[in-house]
């Protein structure tokens, strides 16, 4: 976003608070500036001289969990998020507090294969850095990761040709996601490329200041993908989705416009098969949206139409609500981030299911932190049924 843009976008807010509404960290602490509005107040005075950076201004800006809960209730259709980015592009320098965080980072998106080597290394760390408080939580590292170079899974059928992108979180702490994908897809006869050179989808580092650093991973993956002769490029991680389709036009003036989460996707390719409720190990089940499925891809149809398709009995929360993840947010911001998963968990317990379901890989990292029963992304669901059906 460039200074025009930005003070155009900053200058479009009358200041309604309809945005309000709709803000988990407002929710948590409703004081003006927790609030969409009240950060775009502060930016607005900043960009005019009339506010200097300080620790309480960055650490406004900052907390932002970025879900876009806000977006769609603004009426002058002022791009938050987007301006939310650029302030923090600009706060960055002076921002110390987040500076380990960026390092840390902005090291492992250049090398992704040497931080999961040291992250299989620090895992007997674990116990300690918990019990310190030094991190929130400490997720299980896999032996290997998804993959490490290009991988092409053939069909003999081959009813189509689809490209995986596996993203940092699929590929490096629940590789079998992915694999679980692939055999989904190999049962409906397309054939699975997994290419080479894919890097970061940059949102890490956007939610961080990072913007140079995220434009850069952005059209290295424009590069790899818009050279595949695929049908679509399919993800686990909404975020991944939402930033190659959405964000990377607004980034570098071109997305990957056949970026599509799984659910868009298989929604209609399942209805070949036939499955009925004995078929599935789950009787009953509910779905947590995620953020960025939600409210930035606009799907939350799709999921539960799948779900149901498959014989499983969806039982509804009876209120919606964000699970405080937010990737980086969850370690910027604990406290906040535990009173929404609090919050979040508390009203998944009352619908008394066994299983819970839901599209995004952070988000099932973050539930299980509360949640003692089983947290499935869709995708594992689907595979699950497929394999009781053929039993």
């Amino acid at each position: 976003m460039d200074k025009e843009r930005y003070q155009k976008e900053l200058l479009k807010c009358v200041r309604c608070g309809s945005c309000k509404a709709f803000c988990p960290t407002y929710d948590e602490e409703s004081i003006e500036a927790m609030g969409a509005r009240g950060r775009l107040i502060i930016l607005w005075g900043l960009s005019e001289g009339l506010l200097k950076p300080s620790e309480i201004l960055r650490d406004r800006i900052f907390s932002c969990i970025l879900c876009g809960a806000c977006s769609e209730s603004c009426p002058t259709g002022v791009d938050i998020q987007e301006v939310v980015y650029h302030g923090r592009s600009l706060l960055r320098t002076s921002d110390t507090k987040r500076r380990p965080l960026r390092l840390l980072t902005k090291f492992y998106t250049k090398r992704p294969k040497l931080s999961f080597r040291l992250l299989r290394m620090a895992h007997f760390m674990s116990p300690y850095l918990l019990k310190k408080g030094i991190l929130p939580f400490f997720p299980e590292i896999p032996e290997a990761p998804l993959k490490n170079e290009s991988l092409v899974f053939t069909s003999l059928k081959k009813r189509g040709r689809v490209a995986l992108f596996t993203g940092c979180i699929v590929n490096s702490l629940y590789p079998h996601l992915g694999e679980s994908l692939i055999n989904v897809l190999q049962r409906l006869d397309y054939e699975v490329i997994l290419p080479a050179g894919e890097v970061c989808c940059g949102a890490p580092l956007r939610t961080l200041g990072l913007e140079e650093e995220a434009i850069r991973l952005a059209k290295k993956n424009l590069d790899v993908f818009s050279k595949l002769n695929v049908e679509a490029i399919l993800g686990l991680c909404p975020t991944c989705i939402f930033a190659l389709k959405v964000e990377y036009p607004k980034l570098i003036g071109t997305g990957l416009e056949k970026a599509m989460d799984i659910s868009s996707f298989l929604l209609d390719k399942l209805g070949s098969f036939s499955f009925s409720p004995s078929d599935s190990p789950f009787a009953k089940a509910t779905y947590h949206d995620p953020c960025h499925l939600n409210y930035g891809l606009g799907i939350k149809r799709e999921p539960r139409e799948i779900i149901k398709n498959i014989g499983i009995d969806l039982v509804e929360a009876e209120e919606e609500g964000c699970c405080g993840f937010g990737g980086t947010f969850s370690l910027s911001y604990r406290e906040i981030s535990h009173e929404l998963l609090k919050k979040r968990s508390a009203d998944i317990e009352k619908t008394g299911v066994e299983t819970i379901i839901t599209s995004c890989p952070g988000c099932m990292m973050q539930l299980s932190r509360a949640i003692k029963k089983p947290v499935l992304h869709l995708i594992e669901a689907i595979e699950e049924v497929y394999r009781s059906s053929e039993e």
